[in-house]
């Protein structure tokens, strides 16, 4: 713990003190995380298109008194707090941790690499949790910001510490380095891929071991000669390597991969040794035998090591947001459980606008420090009933019920199950939250909506994550309108909604209004642009503040004859032009006449006045782009100095928004861009947020001159294996997809469509993959497979594919 005077030093700040004696016990940078308020100090970080500020009159009435800014501003608003004003919010985070580590002398363990760095992270506290106590990062917090808020965890109850440290370019690795100061090193690879920020192979490589420039012993793959020729020329430290490579430490003599798991034999200074892990792909295998060079030294023993790597947990980065019993959602977190863990969660939770259920487990440990910290954590977050699960929390029952509405306490995970009742859950949001000894999987099983196999992953951090590649190529003041109409391009129009207007979207936009009582219903606030406006949604779009597109004299004067006859004036309205697309809208030789309209109507206020570009995806239709361009800033024009006063200019898309810069106006509206396609040759980081998933039904063996599916269309003609999987074109999967026009993927690998697409089922044949079961997933579009593959295969658009996703296919919601 540290005052606020203390940290001031530590960062030479500006200091505007009400209470130089308040303690610090919290680092926050993220508004949804605020747990202890009184004790929080939150950084208000600025990039380049986004501004921390903008929290600070929320982040002060949630009780924060304590400010790290790099601007000055009004500080008589918030009177009793504290503010430390500096150069740059970040370095002053990244100082803060570097003072902070250099209170600790117990070893730390620094990891970097291209993939593989939080598994390989997870699987050695899983492995050396009984030796060692161990502070490490929560998740993926490897940035620039992650790393000083992971390290800030550091105090005098442990003794060891795991760290990772992600770089995206150059010059980078230098500040978490002096962060992290790692003892030991661990290099998981380093990817062939160009990434972005790097120049080739090497420069990434030379980068990313920086980290090691004071490290005693670094562990990496032998058989990368280009690592370990690197690391001995930048490096004083000692190298233990694995790989099959004859100068390896630990040299691998044999990998035997059966049905579920891998036997891995090796030799370690002269003397054969073994593990079983449970897993047989191949990046399992690299990751567990970085795990097993590490733990042989630190000395684990080794009958220990045999154990526990047979258990290793398989890891998922994710937190998934599911459907269940009764419209309730359940956050499924039930394989692991620690206090870092335990407030992703929550954080998680509290951005759910249900009322909020936790099911927790005993943790690991039955240490009182841990539990006290638990429940102070619960009760600071919104928390409407807590059931805890296990013998430990029996002893704090009382404390839970001092702080919590509403506590209930089963002893075991049977127990619960024994006593369950369906109908106890309806209308919340439910986080579940065990250590993995407790199976709280069954729990799962049995508050999980019971749906189709099928489903469609959503990943909202991939969302956030786009829309922010989006804002680089953008001014800083121009807004940002998103699309959520036809259910958010089939993703979901809540879930969607909510993760954006934390993320201070401007504007949204859908398609009707009762999409927009769906959103107000569920406290969307933002404003909401209904596009397809007419007379029988007036009422309803007025009542629920919905805003519409008025794209047409009749829709002008009906909607005005509306609002004369309930008595509302000023009246939030878009105005629609036509400047080529010829769909709706006003066209330029009625902009005298609408104008008259306009200033003859005081019930309405434009809000703003927008078009349609036809084709700013094609650079062979640059020239009509333009022409509409014009014609729109004609209009903007004419309309601006008649009713004299401003308005939003909109008419670039997701396509606009890359390739024609100069068409920003006021705002952008980004559509299927936002959700990962990029329709534009433009480089564009963007990530995918939709994969559909299924699996398999059924494998079975034929012959040759047997038949597939309807009308005998699929035809064998030698010895096939084929696969059934849990999809038809009742979930949106195109009949065109039929007699090899289409493949999913299984196991990464291309499996044709055998037959024709039948309506709940497809088959899909699988000869030539290898060790697939009935259960195995399907993927078939997303990461691995484009859904613009699938667009090419049906004659359509990208739009098409998504939208057509059925609704009994099952959302599911990810964060990273």
């Amino acid at each position: 713990m540290y005052t606020i005077h203390k940290i001031a030093s530590i960062v030479d700040a500006v200091s505007i003190l009400v209470n130089e004696d308040a303690t610090i016990e919290h680092l926050i940078t993220d508004s949804r995380k605020v747990t202890f308020a009184a004790s929080s100090l939150f950084f208000a970080l600025k990039t380049e298109h986004r501004n921390a500020l903008i929290f600070l009159d929320d982040l002060y009435h949630q009780g924060i008194r304590n400010f790290v800014v790099q601007e000055r501003l009004d500080f008589s608003e918030y009177k009793n707090a504290n503010f430390l004003i500096v150069k740059d919010v970040l370095s002053a985070l990244q100082r803060v941790a570097q003072f902070h580590r250099l209170q600790f002398h117990y070893p730390v363990i620094g990891i970097t690499g291209s993939n593989g760095k939080t598994i390989v992270k997870e699987w050695l506290n899983f492995l050396l949790s009984d030796a060692y106590k161990i502070v490490r990062s929560p998740r993926s917090y490897n940035s620039q910001i992650g790393v000083p808020l992971s390290v800030w965890e550091m105090s005098e109850e442990y003794n060891l510490g795991i760290f990772e440290a992600g770089v995206s370019e150059m010059n980078e690795m230098d500040n978490l380095r002096k962060i992290i100061q790692p003892e030991i090193g661990i290099i998981t690879n380093i990817g062939d891929a160009h990434e972005k920020g790097f120049a080739n192979k090497q420069r990434k490589l030379e980068e990313k071991i920086k980290l090691f420039q004071h490290s005693k012993v670094i562990f990496a793959g032998g058989d990368d000669e280009q690592i370990i020729s690197t690391l001995k020329e930048k490096t004083t430290a000692k190298i233990f390597s694995y790989g099959k490579n004859e100068s390896a430490t630990l040299r691998i003599i044999e990998i035997k991969k059966e049905q579920r798991q891998t036997r891995i034999v090796a030799n370690y200074q002269g003397r054969e040794t073994s593990i079983v892990i449970p897993f047989v792909d191949d990046a399992s295998v690299q990751n567990a035998c970085i795990c097993w060079i590490v733990v042989i030294y630190l000395e684990l023993d080794e009958r220990i090591i045999a154990t526990k790597i047979m258990q290793l947990p398989a890891i998922d980065m994710r937190l998934q947001v599911l459907p269940a019993i009764n419209r309730c959602t359940i956050i499924n977190d039930s394989y692991s459980l620690d206090i870092d863990s335990l407030s992703i969660g929550l954080d998680l939770l509290n951005q759910q606008l249900l009322p909020k259920t936790v099911i927790l487990s005993d943790f690991h440990n039955d240490e009182k420090k841990t539990y006290q910290s638990a429940i102070e954590i619960l009760g600071n977050k919104k928390i409407s009933r807590l059931i805890v699960i296990g013998k430990n929390w029996q002893q704090y029952l009382s404390e839970l019920k001092n702080k919590l509405a509403v506590v209930e306490h089963y002893l075991s995970t049977e127990n619960f199950e024994e006593k369950f009742q369906s109908n106890q859950f309806r209308d919340e949001a439910i986080l579940l939250k065990g250590a993995r000894s407790f199976h709280f999987e069954d729990l799962l099983n049995l508050l999980i909506e019971k749906v189709h196999q099928t489903r469609l992953e959503i990943n909202l951090s991939n969302i956030v994550h786009n829309l922010k590649e989006y804002r680089k190529h953008l001014e800083p003041t121009t807004k940002v309108m998103a699309m959520v109409k036809a259910f958010a391009y089939g993703s979901g129009s809540v879930e969607i909604a909510s993760i954006l207007q934390y993320h201070k979207i401007d504007y949204l936009a859908v398609a009707y209004a009762d999409e927009g009582v769906e959103l107000r219903n569920a406290g969307i606030k933002v404003p909401i642009m209904v596009m397809n406006a007419d007379e029988y949604g007036f009422e309803t779009m007025v009542q629920h503040n919905l805003e519409p597109e008025i794209y047409s004299f009749k829709i002008l004067n009906e909607f005005a004859s509306f609002l004369q006859k309930q008595g509302v004036a000023q009246f939030p309205v878009h105005i629609k032009l036509d400047t080529g697309m010829h769909r709706l809208g006003f066209e330029e030789r009625e902009i005298n006449q609408l104008i008259s309209s306009l200033k003859e109507n005081k019930l309405l206020v434009i809000k703003s006045v927008f078009s349609h570009l036809v084709g700013s995806e094609d650079a062979a239709e640059d020239d009509f782009t333009k022409r509409q361009a014009e014609i729109f800033r004609r209009c903007c024009d004419k309309i601006q100095y008649a009713i004299q006063y401003n308005f939003i200019k909109h008419i670039a898309n997701s396509a606009a928004a890359a390739r024609h810069i100069d068409l920003q106006f006021d705002m952008v509206r980004l559509g299927v861009g936002l959700y990962g396609v990029n329709t534009t040759n433009e480089k564009l980081d963007l990530k995918v947020v939709a994969s559909l998933k299924t699996t398999i039904a059924q494998i079975r063996h034929l012959r040759a001159g047997e038949t597939v599916g309807y009308n005998r269309k699929g035809r064998i003609e030698k010895p096939t294996i084929i696969a059934t999987i849990r999809i038809g074109y009742a979930d949106g999967y195109n009949r065109r997809f039929s007699n090899g026009a289409g493949f999913v993927l299984i196991n990464n690998q291309p499996a044709k469509v055998v037959g024709v697409v039948a309506m709940d089922m497809t088959m899909v044949e699988i000869t030539d993959i290898p060790n697939v079961k009935e259960g195995d997933d399907v993927e078939v579009f997303g990461e691995h497979l484009a859904v613009q593959q699938l667009a090419d295969w049906s004659g359509t658009i990208a739009y098409e594919i998504f939208t057509s996703v059925g609704q009994r296919v099952k959302r599911v919601y990810v964060e990273e």
